[in-house]
């Protein structure tokens, strides 16, 4: 099984950028994490990152004819406004949970609503690095 995660603007500063919201560690450490958790679920995966719009739905489309079985995607800021990337979603129909590393309901109140999300089969947020790993486990139970 394949899933692609795809990270969003400023994922990148993990470990720079707000740790109290976002913790100590880094984006390179949430990488390998993924990957690391990944292997012990059967799961082969690709991580990848970009502050760019255009980039990310690159990324999505490319999934489709990489034939990924599934998508975690954390659109970071775009989750909020990127009809785009809901667009792109939706177009390459690949299984796809959005997953945020705080819990955004519990954020300022543009950060409670998601555009993005209901292209997605699910959303989970405010578990830290775990709810990608949770995101991968939820594709994998999907996909079966």
């Amino acid at each position: 099984m394949k899933i692609l995660v795809v990270n969003g603007p400023n994922i990148n500063f993990l470990g720079i950028r707000e740790k109290n919201i976002y913790g100590k560690n880094t984006y390179e450490d949430l990488c390998k994490y993924i990957e690391d958790e990944g292997k012990k679920l059967g799961v082969e995966t690709e991580v990848v990152q970009s502050n760019s719009e255009g980039q990310i739905i690159d990324f999505l489309q490319a999934a489709y004819n990489k034939k990924v079985d599934g998508i975690v995607i954390n659109p970071g800021a775009y989750t909020h406004y990127s009809i785009a990337i809901y667009d792109a979603i939706k177009g390459v129909n690949i299984p796809t949970v959005e997953v945020h590393i705080s819990n955004v309901h519990t954020r300022e109140e543009f950060r409670r609503k998601s555009v993005t999300a209901p292209a997605c089969i699910g959303q989970i947020c405010g578990f830290g690095f775990y709810g990608y790993i949770m995101g991968i486990m939820a594709l994998k139970n999907n996909l079966n």
